[in-house]
């Protein structure tokens, strides 16, 4: 794949608004001419987030649909997203999703919160193609379950200031008389790919925060990163130990749950008989790193042969 390739983000009929702005070198071309209307069941599903927080997302997805192909893009070499600009966010999706597209993904699943909050929309319209799931964090539920009338979403600030989830705040929260808090930790993404030791400053902070969240009468805790739910278990543990009244909620088995959905919907569901094949995960990231190979086998669990995009 050429470099050119990889950054060229197109759409043949909304060619204005699917151009990169800020991509070097980026050029416009035309999108291949897919259609979904072959048998696509052998397909891969496309998973992308700017790291390897999304791999959250793909266990979630393995566990429900055991017998799908999946094609994992981490674009590490500009990773974070959260901290970046919206039109910026816009650019990166687009050129992830094209390669995703490009490589005859049947569904893109945008794992990634940032992303998702910024670049979904304008996904969806330049690629009407393919189905494409984002996330949003499961403020819904939290909502409904909520019997204090106060939750709390930690996220990255570009989740907490992007549209998706300001939006189900004002159209799920607000009329349920729910107050919505926001909390970012720029420590807890490091945290994960670091190990999650539980003896050090964030392990001890995160504790802290459980313990404020419970003093302020919030009941529901939305995990809106995908690293996040890497460490849900530790928060289960601190809350079962601290006794405090706090329900931990993350997306994954909410969207696998809509991917399965809509690839029965499509007719694109792969065959059960696949089930348990040697190599369901190939996994591509944009920078070169001695280290990732091991901080995805801690959170994985297993070896992942990783192969690098230029």
């Amino acid at each position: 794949m050429s470099k050119n390739n990889h950054q060229s983000v197109v759409d043949s009929e909304q060619s204005d608004v699917c151009t990169i702005d800020n991509a070097p070198n980026a050029t416009l071309n035309h999108a291949p001419d897919r259609t979904l209307s072959h048998d696509l069941s052998e397909a891969p599903i496309g998973v992308f987030d700017s790291g390897i927080g999304g791999l959250s997302v793909y266990l979630h997805l393995a566990q429900q649909l055991p017998a799908e192909r999946y094609l994992y893009y981490a674009d590490t070499k500009h990773v974070p997203y959260g901290n970046r600009d919206s039109q910026d966010i816009k650019d990166l999706t687009l050129t992830a999703v094209q390669w995703l597209y490009e490589q005859g993904c049947k569904l893109i699943v945008i794992a990634c919160n940032s992303a998702s909050a910024h670049a979904l929309t304008i996904a969806r319209e330049c690629y009407p193609q393919i189905p494409i799931v984002g996330l949003v964090p499961a403020l819904k539920p939290a909502v409904l379950g909520s019997r204090s009338g106060r939750v709390a979403v930690m996220a990255t600030k570009a989740t907490l200031e992007g549209t998706l989830l300001n939006q189900v705040i004002a159209e799920i929260a607000e009329p349920n008389h729910i107050a919505v808090s926001k909390y970012f930790n720029p420590e807890l993404v490091p945290w994960v790919e670091a190990g999650m030791p539980i003896i050090s400053p964030t392990a001890i902070r995160l504790r802290q925060k459980l313990q404020q969240l419970a003093d302020d009468d919030i009941d529901y805790l939305v995990l809106g990163c995908t690293h996040y739910p890497f460490f849900k278990e530790f928060l289960l543990q601190e809350i079962r130990e601290q006794k405090l009244p706090i329900t931990v909620v993350d997306s994954g088995q909410a969207i696998a749950a809509r991917v399965r959905s809509l690839l029965i919907e499509k007719r694109m569901l792969a065959a059960s008989d696949k089930t348990g094949m040697d190599n369901p995960l190939r996994l591509y990231t944009s920078k070169y790193d001695d280290n990732l190979g091991q901080v995805i086998e801690r959170l994985l669990g297993k070896q992942v042969n990783i192969q690098y995009v230029a």
